[in-house]
């Protein structure tokens, strides 16, 4: 064999490349949930801010529910039966009213009139990215659950392997060399967000597996049918009855529940099998000063009060399961609370990215050639960002049907593999700099074309702005940069 002729890897050598390709995947998909998990914290104000001209307003009447109902059912003559109505009521986050089928979603005013349809797309698909990578809802689960349990582990094995992690908790050398400064990051920001990481982690798995759960039980035991399981927990429905009949009565179900619990807040208003005998009415109400994110009052078509599930008073575990939504994802205690939120996801962002830039200094460091991760690995922390704006500008350009799941992954997956392929594209400063223009562009053309408007739009816009600004800032000083990744280990 010619001596110069370079040796193929061998099997060990491959397994290991292949190893940190899948390492690199799962902290890809950590980082992406944390990042738009950080955003769906304020759902309702992006949902304002994605289309500002709906009709806002804060209360609606009884009889104008009902009559935006009506509308509903009518414009949907000729399609498919409908076998769910919600209507959505205005609060102070999402000061809206709107109605959904099955075949369409439309906001309407406070008479009950519909006005414009319902076109939060790009809200939507953050949740979906969020709550199952945007893929099939159990399997999606399934995996975002796993990854929550995997957080879990990350965080309580980081504080068992930093004995001094809490005693050096405010030793921060922001300033000094790169590789300390990264480390004192990651490990600062892990001692105060650990008791959120911890919660974040728990929760997401108990959300994510006990769907995945319900559904595999569901096929085993039920047949398929996931209602029949989940009715066990949040009370099953009334036997259906395709016989045509008049809508039921809402509004006097509203005024009846207003009536007996003067204390609690509608939310969703929803009708099963309108239009026909086996229709019954669900109310879903919050409760001040409690973490449930709320009750299910029932009612049957003319509106009589038939009772209520039982999530604000029966077993402890059937409250706790009804509270964990709203421990996930920081909707209690109002605003500050969810600022509040938002910061420890980003903070969680930066210490996804600075731990798997240290596990690849890491790995540089004993011999391996890791200039092609690292590359792929900077477009994610910079790229998934920018895409995510890319995909807000391609819902307002293209319309609210536009794919947004595909056009995400296929081009983070596209940035990715230009920066495997010619590493020296990938560097923070040149990533920085192109992420800083889109940023500033959207939060000034928004500005520009809904004015001063609301406050949760003026702080959407604003946050833009000035992470625009805080990118622009440090790519021009070269802060955040990457020192030199060389092309092949050093000795």
């Amino acid at each position: 064999m010619n001596a110069e002729e370079p040796q193929k890897p061998s099997l060990a050598q491959r397994a290991l490349a292949a190893h940190s390709a899948v390492a690199l995947l799962a902290s890809a998909l950590l980082y992406i949930i944390a990042l738009s998990g950080a955003l769906v914290v304020v759902a309702p104000h992006l949902q304002r801010w994605e289309q500002p001209s709906a009709p806002e307003h804060d209360a609606i009447e009884p009889a104008a529910v009902e009559a935006a109902i009506a509308a509903a059912l009518a414009r949907d003559a000729g399609k498919s039966p409908t076998t769910h109505i919600y209507v959505r009521l205005p609060d102070e986050y999402l000061p809206r009213t709107a109605v959904t089928t099955d075949h369409a979603s439309w906001y309407v005013d406070g008479a009950g009139r519909p006005m414009m349809r319902e076109a939060s797309a790009w809200t939507e698909f953050l949740l979906a990215l969020h709550i199952n990578l945007t893929l099939p809802v159990t399997w999606g689960m399934l995996l975002v659950g796993g990854i929550g349990v995997a957080l879990a582990a990350i965080t309580l094995t980081g504080v068992l392997a930093l004995p001094k992690i809490f005693q050096d908790a405010f030793s921060l050398r922001a300033r000094h060399e790169p590789r300390i400064a990264r480390a004192d990051w990651h490990n600062r920001l892990g001692t105060w967000t650990l008791p959120f990481a911890l919660t974040i982690a728990l929760t997401g798995a108990v959300i994510g597996l006990g769907s995945a759960s319900v559904a595999l039980l569901a096929r085993s035991d039920a047949g398929g049918n996931m209602l029949a399981i989940y009715g066990m927990i949040f009370g099953e429905e009334p036997r259906e009855d395709p016989a045509p009949a008049p809508l039921a009565n809402t509004a006097r179900a509203l005024a009846s529940l207003t009536a007996r619990f003067p204390d609690v807040r509608p939310t969703y208003v929803i009708i099963d099998h309108p239009g026909t005998r086996g229709q019954w009415i669900q109310i879903l109400a919050e409760h001040p000063r409690r973490l449930i994110y709320g009750e299910s009052y029932r009612f049957n078509a003319a509106g009589d009060y038939l009772g209520k599930v039982g999530l604000s008073d029966r077993e402890t575990g059937r409250q706790a399961l009804a509270s964990i939504y709203r421990l996930h994802f920081g909707t209690f205690a109002g605003l500050p609370v969810a600022l509040a939120y938002v910061a420890m996801g980003l903070a969680l962002c930066v210490i996804t990215a600075t731990g798997t830039t240290l596990w690849l200094r890491k790995r540089e460091r004993a011999g391996h050639d890791v200039t092609r991760l690292a590359a792929s690995w900077r477009t994610v922390v910079w790229g998934a960002p920018l895409v995510l704006v890319i995909a807000l500008w391609a819902r307002w350009l293209l319309g609210p049907d536009t794919p947004l799941a595909m056009l995400f992954w296929l081009m983070l997956a596209a940035m990715m593999a230009v920066a495997a392929a010619w590493p020296r594209l990938a560097s923070d400063y040149s990533l920085q700099r192109a992420a800083a223009p889109v940023l500033g562009c959207t939060g000034a053309a928004h500005l520009a074309v809904s004015g001063l408007g609301p406050s949760p739009l003026l702080i959407v816009n604003a946050a833009l702005l000035m992470t625009a600004t805080v990118v622009a800032a440090s790519a021009k000083r070269g802060v955040g940069q990457t020192e030199r990744w060389p092309c092949r280990p050093t000795a």
